[in-house]
């Protein structure tokens, strides 16, 4: 439901009238700002590919997994999300494709033999795919069906019915989007910076049996998930 405010104060959208009330979109502001900041499998392989590949592939990774954010967040807007998690069969199989690509690619991370990582000025002779780059950050970003529950779930509380959906919708899925790239991008810049550390004989070796292990792990405890638990 949307909140009733006082102040009267909107953040306007189009000539049309839409709008969305500033104290409301303060709350959501904190809201996204809290999950956002929280890192994810998305954080990490946006970390692991500006570490081992340049911060070029950290943003198409970015990216990637922003576009599929977005489509979860339009499904869910406009009610298809609560088809999809009332769905046991579709919930399940986004489930275990998710888990699979995660423990794919912790066990390609556990598997490298890489044991030293490139410097940042020849970094740019190697040539690598950018959508290579783009599809893993899609395919991360969608992996996890709890996203269109707890987005499902969301958005309601912050819409007014009365007003424009589509100006809202504009204003609320850009907010996210905005404060999303934000937290991937500082992330993948605190990747980018430890690098030279890394660069020693032996630490990549460590950083990938990390960043492996935790992939892993995230796609392990993404199969006991449950629809009933989002």
């Amino acid at each position: 439901m949307a909140f009733s405010l006082s102040s009267g104060c909107v953040i306007n959208g189009f000539h049309d009238g839409g709008s969305v009330e500033i104290q409301l979109w303060f709350y959501y502001v904190v809201a996204v700002l809290v999950l956002t900041a929280s890192p994810g499998p998305s954080v990490l392989l946006c970390v692991s590919k500006s570490v081992t590949r340049g911060f070029r592939s950290s943003v198409l990774a970015a990216l990637g997994s922003l576009s599929a954010i977005y489509v979860i967040l339009t499904l869910s807007f406009t009610g298809l999300g609560v088809i999809i998690a009332r769905s046991e069969v579709i919930f399940e199989v986004i489930k275990w494709l998710g888990s699979a690509y995660l423990v794919y690619l912790g066990i390609r991370a556990l598997t490298s033999k890489d044991t030293g990582f490139q410097s940042p000025e020849t970094e740019g002779k190697t040539v690598h795919s950018p959508f290579s780059d783009y599809a893993s950050g899609f395919l991360v970003g969608a992996s996890n069906p709890k996203a269109i529950v707890f987005f499902t779930a969301l958005f309601p509380q912050f819409i007014n019915p009365e007003e424009s959906l589509l100006i809202q919708y504009a204003i609320l899925a850009g907010t996210f989007v905005a404060l999303e790239l934000s937290w991937l991008m500082f992330y993948s810049y605190l990747g980018r910076r430890s690098t030279e550390w890394l660069m020693q004989e032996g630490r990549a070796r460590w950083f990938n049996r990390i960043t492996g292990g935790v992939f892993v792990s995230a796609g392990v405890l993404l199969s006991n998930t449950t629809r009933a638990s989002g």
